[in-house]
């Protein structure tokens, strides 16, 4: 157990903006029976033969495990049995036999319920957590890993996960804790780029980077995060830093990190956000003494990029923009994986109004959402390291961010539930930004769209969709990691691979079987995109800032420590 599992790290998310109306109330809602669940049984009841069918099959499968004829095992790389004493002990393997047997009838019930694409994907929701929390590798002592750590120390594992456990429920989110509160210090082994702060308003701190070349681009990239956990997803541990990697590559680059606002900031709604992010625009473009930039956003920040080039392009100034990126980020919402499908139109009154009560959505709330969207990984393991185990979790940086959240003001959280259940963005005209209609099919800029493959947050296909509804011609990327890992994605890595194809058509699974993979990292095929749009060369500044825009401090500035 030193380090999360694979899949973990891969789908580790920002937040997704319909999971926000779930965010609202805790993840309780998430979590219990519902008309889903009871659609499903009233399916299965009138189709008694097929239902009675998998009992009985069940039944007798529980009979072979009893026997010790049952030919079940775990999969061989299911690290919740990976201890031989899984397999060797007659007791410990007849348990997890009746637990795999179960699992697969449960799974077998529900695919005979035939249910619409919402009502499955709820209910799998709910049976996926049923069933990882079930897993006899989460009971004390009958893990044989459990039993041997309190043998070997007398009882003394016990007695630090039971106070691990009493600590990580105290405090909101009341999950395992996946990383030591005190493993990474940020600005030194996080977010460490060197740059400065050349603007600073109520909304957010403009980082600009100090250039590592004699020479870079005369076109600035300007780079706006999601408006939940801070900024420093793209600006992570050196060599693992996507901004240090443009930087390196002659690149000039700008970030926004976003203000962690609280109750005072509770009307902060989207039109204020967009107008940050024009801001910025301006400042990049004084300083580095250029009329034009490349703007890309990330998830969330990736909608209020899209909303701003849609003003730009509705009120005539998309000749701003040298090109635009997006990186996992959805912008039609249809079927888009287990979050859409847990979210309701009906309670977007109610999840609004319970952060309109406080001023804001709090981003440890969301955190709580997140953890339950991958039970097994991000709270069943961490319950055996953590409680069963009594082991501090290893430290991990971009577990270390993901714990790192911020809160989201009321009205910006109104405005994106509305607009992801709505999904009104798809529609020419069907959002206004700043007052101008917005119609995604008018940015006729070049645009570069990346996704994961592995992401269940803002799945592929649906931020496929994304690259058809811009106007412009697109470069698509699927690279194979998941939500973080996407991004997190630095050349070096022996597995990783990504696929890349231009003006992409509209049917995803084609695209897929038509592209083949390229080894390595697509961070260098961006800044190769980036070298056609943001020519031509020109001397380093040898300072940040300008007159108008000096350097307030270094980065990665002050609001990333706000708590």
């Amino acid at each position: 157990m030193s380090e999360p599992p694979v899949s973990t790290v891969d789908d580790l998310a920002v937040p997704l903006d319909v999971l926000l109306v779930d965010a609202a109330f805790g993840p309780l809602r998430m979590l219990a029976p519902d008309v889903s669940a009871a659609r499903l049984a009233g399916r299965l009841a009138t189709r008694p033969r097929r239902t009675g069918r998998r009992l009985l099959d069940l039944a007798a499968e529980l009979g072979r495990v009893g026997a010790g004829t049952s030919a079940l095992a775990p999969a061989p790389r299911d690290p919740r049995f990976a201890d031989p004493a899984w397999a060797s002990s007659p007791l410990l393997r007849r348990v997890t036999q009746a637990y795999l047997a179960f699992a697969s009838t449960m799974d077998r019930l529900i695919a005979d319920g035939e249910l619409n694409w919402r009502d499955e994907r709820r209910v799998r929701f709910l049976s996926e957590n049923v069933i990882a929390a079930l897993a006899p590798s989460n009971v004390p002592l009958l893990n044989p890993a459990s039993a041997k750590a309190a043998v070997d120390s007398g009882g003394l594992s016990l007695l630090r996960g039971g106070l691990n456990l009493v600590r990580d429920l105290a405090l909101p989110p009341r999950v395992p804790r996946t990383v030591p509160d005190a493993a990474f210090r940020v600005g030194t082994d996080l977010a460490a780029t060197p740059g400065a702060v050349v603007l600073r308003t109520e909304v957010f701190e403009l980082i600009q980077y100090a250039p590592q070349t004699t020479e870079v681009r005369t076109v600035p990239l300007v780079l706006v995060p999601p408006t939940i956990n801070k900024y420093y997803a793209i600006d992570l541990a050196p060599d693992r830093s996507w901004v240090e990697h443009l930087v390196r590559a002659g690149q000039q680059v700008f970030v926004l990190s976003w203000r962690n606002p609280d109750a005072r900031h509770a009307e902060w709604g989207l039109d204020r956000y967009l107008h940050a992010v024009l801001d910025a625009l301006d400042a990049a473009e004084r300083i580095c003494g250029t009329e034009r930039t490349v703007l890309a956003g990330i998830c969330s920040g990736g909608t209020i990029a899209s909303l701003v080039a849609g003003h730009l392009a509705g009120s005539g100034g998309l000749d701003r923009l040298a090109g635009f990126g997006l990186a996992v980020t959805v912008l039609d919402q249809f079927e888009a994986g287990t979050p859409a499908a847990l979210a309701h139109r009906y309670l977007t009154a109610a999840a609004t109004a319970v952060s309109r009560s406080r001023g804001y959505l709090d981003g440890r709330t969301l955190a709580e959402i997140f953890a339950w969207l991958r039970p097994a990984d991000l709270v069943w393991h961490y319950w055996v390291n953590n409680y069963l185990l009594g082991r501090p979790p290893p430290a991990f940086d971009v577990l270390f961010w993901n714990a790192d959240t911020t809160r989201m003001s009321a009205g910006l959280h109104a405005d994106l539930v509305d607009l992801a259940v709505t999904n009104r963005l798809v529609e020419p005209g069907g959002v206004t930004a700043l007052g101008v209609p917005v119609d995604l099919g008018a940015i006729s800029v070049d645009s570069y769209v990346v996704a994961g493959i592995a992401d269940h947050i803002t799945p592929w296909q649906s931020c496929y969709r994304t690259a058809n509804l811009l106007g412009g011609r697109t470069r698509f990327v699927l690279s194979t990691s998941g939500h973080i890992a996407a991004l997190v994605n630095p050349p070096g890595n022996p597995k990783a691979s990504y696929r890349v194809g231009t003006d992409p058509p509209r049917d995803a699974t084609r695209w897929l079987e038509s592209t083949a993979a390229e080894p390595g990292s697509w961070w260098p095929d961006f800044a190769g995109w980036l070298d056609t749009r943001c020519g031509p060369q020109r001397p380093a500044p040898t300072g940040l800032g300008s007159r108008r825009f000096p350097p307030i401090v270094e980065a990665p500035g002050t609001y990333v420590f706000d708590r």
